[in-house]
């Protein structure tokens, strides 16, 4: 970098959130939030009891200029810990924008002028408690499919069809009614010669087929805290997860199912 660091040539102003953006061709795609007229986030970040009006907005912006394009926006109220703004970076594929917000709003826009094509919010349409930290886990497209987690009785996860937003299937369960997702994406590896979805959520690994919801093989695997957070990774034939309370986890694959090859025996915050 030159002396005073990169020559800034643009700058756009934005609301609160983590998610990253998307730069797809000239244009890129972010989303954030803003707060409504008088309205503060509480004090204590890790209040979910208080109810915080605002806004998420999906907005496009000129890659070479900054300039806003367009802009969606929404009312979303907030009820979550640390309340900043969306977590999940959007999806853009084939002329449209696919964002899911951090109160489970999944809207899939039309990439040039911020049209709605269809959306779902994961509340209100499949029961499903919202995480301590919202929603967080991007959503995967593979094919014609959108796979998501969702949560709520009986989807964990959930494949739409990437086009109209129909449910292709659903598949997972938690024993108990009210449990949460945690927050790792959904991956696609192959293992054992065949494309498998990977979902861990913060009872268990999971190996799916991504085109039915099937499950291959499930390997208990309890998460304090619902921290499912850091994405599995593949090296050869293993499979490694990691967590911040309850250690890591390394599976290798042979045949259909895994083996535990080891298991971490450390607890943090014991």
């Amino acid at each position: 970098f030159p002396e005073g660091g990169p020559k800034v040539r643009w700058r756009t102003s934005l609301g609160g959130g983590f998610a990253g953006p998307a730069v797809v061709k000239d244009r890129v795609y972010v989303t954030d939030r803003i707060l409504a007229e008088g309205v503060e986030n509480p004090a204590n970040p890790f209040d979910r009891k208080t109810r915080v009006a605002g806004k998420e907005r999906i907005l496009c912006l000129s890659e070479k200029t900054g300039k806003l394009l367009w802009k969606h926006e929404y009312d979303c109220t907030y009820q979550l810990s640390y309340a900043a703004g969306p977590r999940a970076t959007p999806v853009v594929h084939e002329g449209k924008v696919y964002a899911l917000g951090a109160m489970g709003d999944l809207f899939c826009l039309d990439a040039d002028n911020g049209k709605v094509i269809w959306s779902k919010n994961f509340v209100a349409d499949f029961k499903a408690p919202v995480p301590l930290w919202g929603f967080a886990a991007h959503p995967l497209l593979d094919g014609d499919k959108l796979i998501c987690l969702v949560g709520g009785k009986e989807r964990i996860v959930v494949a739409f069809d990437k086009n109209t937003g129909a449910e292709k299937w659903h598949a997972l369960s938690f024993p108990k009614e009210g449990a949460e997702i945690g927050y790792c994406p959904p991956m696609i590896y192959t293992l054992a010669g065949k494309r498998q979805l990977i979902i861990w959520h913060p009872e268990s690994v999971n190996g799916l087929d991504p085109e039915t919801g099937k499950v291959y093989w499930s390997e208990p695997f309890k998460v304090k805290a619902n921290l499912t957070i850091p994405t599995p990774r593949l090296a050869g034939d293993m499979l490694f997860l990691t967590s911040f309370y309850d250690g890591a986890l390394m599976l290798k694959f042979a045949d259909d199912k895994p083996i535990v090859l080891w298991r971490g025996k450390v607890h943090s915050e014991d």
